[in-house]
């Protein structure tokens, strides 16, 4: 299914988007990549969607992208005697400790003993979504005294946020590796890890993963944002995950942090999706606000290579219609004249190996000259992230004979993935390589489009080799060499 913009469009599944005919609906309205979040849904609910996925994969003879989304460490205060719970007042004291008795106005459980070892005066505790603000005057292994900043009601089981701290808790937790070890069985393209705050956490869930999936570190926290340089260089991707970064840094901080972290994403070539709140009126509203379609935009004009609806299409009225908003602003946005000198002026690219050296040259050349489309043959991925990094004018199709590349390259910015044979021979290349440019639509017979390729074939990252070739299968077969 050709799209006519290069930015993905991930949807997350949920109970208004869970049988053949909605997701279908999502699919052809626009949407590339399916979340399935681990949050919500049991085992065989989250099974069904994925067999409903790969129907229509079938169906429509596209690849479909499938990320799981982990749930990761939940930190919640415990239970209150009032099931109304209590109102705190700003300036009043209230204590949090490891007894298991019911609160009251001045104290509650957190049952999480790892915090308060972690903890020092000063530090900030934000509950139910930052609502509610303390600071912590004194504390211990078992205990923190605290002076509410803001406050608000809080009751049962609101979760708690320790943005100023580095804790000392592994990203998976027991539910998480149970969940992990059941979405890679099942055969998800990529797994989402939440609670990202070192390198190590990755590593820990690469090794679990163990190939069976590509790892996307979801940037939610102030220590993921620190050491975001070592987490990126062990990541297969990235999600800046702007609802929990806005509550543990202050809101003004967000935005110039997801402009680093994409620009810095676009450079390592990994894909870098920008969710949370994109177009969240959409729940209720058949439109979205000005300012949502802005924040869209903005992320486009940035170079993201995915856009991303949460509760909009797993819980909301309007499913399609938000897929299919945030499709046509993609497309406007990217004909816009101002898009392009953005994204061009924002390309670094580095020119360390064959590879890269090869990629520039087959976008400087179509760009340059009357080219239709990059085909690059790609086992691995490694060299259409590549291409894709480059950001060309023209489309990018990725030929591969791995149907599990395939489906994880259709998160990465401007691919459209064709699924071959294995390739014994250039020649062969290069004529699958027409077919699909002619098939496709995005060129004919009079045209010429660059192939870029590794020998030997079917060796992942053995870029070396770069064609421009017509699309006439019978000019390739009489010029071409073996």
């Amino acid at each position: 299914m050709r799209r006519h913009r290069n930015v993905k469009i991930v949807a997350t599944l949920g109970p208004a988007s869970c049988d053949y005919e909605m997701i279908r609906a999502l699919h052809e309205a626009g949407a590339d990549v399916f979340r399935l979040n681990m949050s919500h849904g049991s085992h065989d609910e989250i099974t069904e969607r994925h067999a409903i996925i790969r129907q229509i994969e079938k169906d429509v003879g596209s690849s479909i992208c499938i990320l799981a989304d982990l749930q990761g460490p939940k930190l919640r205060v415990g239970v209150f005697a009032s099931d109304e719970g209590e109102m705190l007042e700003e300036g009043a004291s209230f204590r949090m400790d490891l007894d298991a008795a019911p609160g009251d106005a001045t104290r509650v459980q957190l049952p999480h003993p790892e915090i308060f070892e972690a903890l020092e005066p000063g530090a900030t505790l934000l509950v139910n979504d930052g609502k509610i603000r303390m600071k912590v005057d004194d504390c211990s292994e078992s205990h923190a005294n605290c002076t509410v900043i803001a406050g608000g009601v809080i009751s049962n089981r609101k979760g708690v946020n320790v943005p100023d701290v580095l804790l000392p808790l592994a990203a998976l937790s027991e539910k998480d590796r149970k969940d992990l070890e059941f979405v890679c069985e099942l055969g998800v393209d990529w797994l989402a890890l939440s609670f990202v705050q070192r390198a190590e956490d990755v590593l820990e869930a690469s090794e679990l993963t163990n190939g069976r999936a590509a790892i996307l570190s979801k940037i939610e926290k102030p220590a993921a944002v620190n050491n975001f340089d070592s987490i990126l260089a062990v990541s297969d991707g990235i999600m800046v995950a702007r609802g929990d970064l806005g509550v543990e840094l202050p809101v003004q901080n967000v935005p110039p942090i997801q402009k680093r972290l994409v620009r810095k994403c676009r450079r390592a070539a990994k894909p870098v999706i920008v969710a949370t709140q994109m177009m969240e009126s959409m729940i209720d509203s058949p439109m979205p606000t000005r300012a949502e379609v802005s924040d869209v935009a903005t992320a486009i004009y940035e170079g993201a290579d995915a856009v991303m609806l949460s509760a909009e299409s797993a819980a909301g009225s309007y499913p399609i219609e938000a897929v299919s908003t945030m499709n046509n602003v993609a497309c406007e946005v990217e004909q816009d004249p101002t898009y392009t000198q953005i994204i061009e002026a924002s390309r670094e690219t580095k020119g360390a190996t064959v590879a890269d050296g090869i990629v520039s040259a087959a976008r400087e050349i179509a760009e340059t000259t009357n080219i239709k489309a990059i085909c690059c043959f790609s086992q691995s991925g490694t060299t259409a992230a590549l291409v894709a990094r480059e950001r060309p004018r023209v489309p990018i199709i990725v030929m591969t004979s791995m149907v599990g590349t395939a489906r994880r390259l259709t998160l990465t910015w401007g691919t459209n993935c064709v699924v071959t044979d294995p390739i014994g021979r250039f020649k062969q290349a290069v004529v699958a390589s027409a077919h699909a440019a002619t098939e496709l639509g995005y060129a004919d017979t009079t045209d010429q489009i660059v192939v870029t390729a590794g020998l030997p074939f079917n060796v992942p990252g053995s870029t070396n080799i770069l064609r421009v070739a017509p699309c006439d299968e019978r000019l390739i077969f009489n010029t071409d060499p073996e």
